[in-house]
């Protein structure tokens, strides 16, 4: 499974570590993604997001129990 997020499709990134000797080799910056469940217009779908994604609002998290009893607050 790739490392994409699903909404911004931002992916990892290449480039070289590089120690105190000044010795070059590959790594990877990996995207930090989360699996979310998420609301996809009626239904609930399971998402790989990148946490930038959530944080700015781009994802509508689906509630767990949805199927439950909506909590309703008495009057006093």
């Amino acid at each position: 499974m790739a490392r994409v997020c699903e909404i911004c499709k931002k992916g990892p990134k290449a480039g070289n570590k590089i120690s105190h000797a000044h010795n070059v080799t590959k790594r990877r910056w990996e995207v930090n993604l989360k699996s979310v469940r998420a609301q996809v217009g009626d239904s609930h779908v399971r998402l790989r997001v990148c946490t930038s994604c959530i944080r700015a609002g781009k994802v509508v998290k689906s509630v767990h129990g949805s199927k439950s009893k909506p909590i309703v607050a008495k009057a006093s």
